[in-house]
């Protein structure tokens, strides 16, 4: 019975089941960046798809727009830095789904 609990959710925070486009960068450098689209996100993290490979571990680095009806008021740019903590092949459409923490994320002006 102990075994069921644990499989249980084991998040702590809320999330939401997103489809929006995310800019991601695979590292700290985030000149270089590719267009991925979001699965969910938390307060402390995301999951998003991506086109090709990347590894658990790696530094990973995102810049997406809240909506309001996640915010509860106006859309807000956030950059976020983290890093992969799971990999799934395949998720869908030939995509990688990829979960990562988010480590670092900073409010960004709206343009």
């Amino acid at each position: 019975m102990a075994e069921a609990q644990q499989e249980k959710e084991k998040r702590a925070a809320r999330r939401f089941a997103l489809r929006i486009p995310v800019s991601v960068a695979r590292d700290k450098d985030t000149k270089y960046s590719e267009s991925a689209e979001i699965r969910d996100v938390s307060a402390r993290g995301i999951c998003l798809y991506l086109d090709s490979p990347i590894e658990q571990g790696s530094p990973i680095g995102f810049t997406l727009t809240l909506p309001p009806e996640i915010t509860l008021t106006e859309s807000i740019r956030v950059q976020c830095k983290g890093r992969v903590v799971r990999v799934e092949d395949k998720a869908a459409e030939g995509k990688m789904a990829v979960a990562a923490v988010i480590e670092e994320y900073e409010f960004l002006p709206q343009t």
